[in-house]
């Protein structure tokens, strides 16, 4: 069944960066130099946390919805498995982001995961626009 996987990736991966966000949440107001980290808001490490935590539950609810919508009309579209690999590639960004945060790494991740949803986005958006009728099967 085509969407699934996305739909329950979606799903843990939504509850992985909301449980992130607590992680946020005590950086900002609990940890010990939690002045310094405000005062970084806009910069750095600070600023790079933030768009992993909102790319993240944003390329999560992408795969719930992609995951969903492949499901619901998987006889009717074309490239579907295609398509949700690549929805599910797009989780490589904030993935690519936190890897940059906490090791450091180059952000090739970051670009893999960019184009991988932004490609499956388009494509499922020109598969609907072609979407075959019911009477045609």
């Amino acid at each position: 069944m085509e969407g699934k996987k996305n739909m329950a990736i979606g799903f843990l991966t939504m509850g992985l960066f909301m449980l992130y966000g607590f992680l946020l949440i005590y950086l900002r107001d609990f940890a010990p130099h939690k002045l310094d980290w405000v005062n970084s808001y806009s910069i750095g490490k600070h600023f790079e946390s933030r768009l992993a935590h909102v790319h993240g539950n944003l390329f999560a609810v992408l795969n719930v919805i992609m995951g969903f919508l492949i499901m619901q009309f998987s006889n009717r579209l074309n490239h579907t498995e295609q398509i949700s690999w690549l929805a599910l590639g797009g989780l490589l960004m904030p993935i690519g982001i936190l890897s940059e945060v906490y090791f450091g790494l180059p952000p090739l991740l970051v670009l893999m995961g960019a184009i991988s949803m932004t490609t499956a986005v388009i494509w499922l958006g020109i598969e609907f626009f072609s979407l075959k009728s019911m009477e045609a099967k």
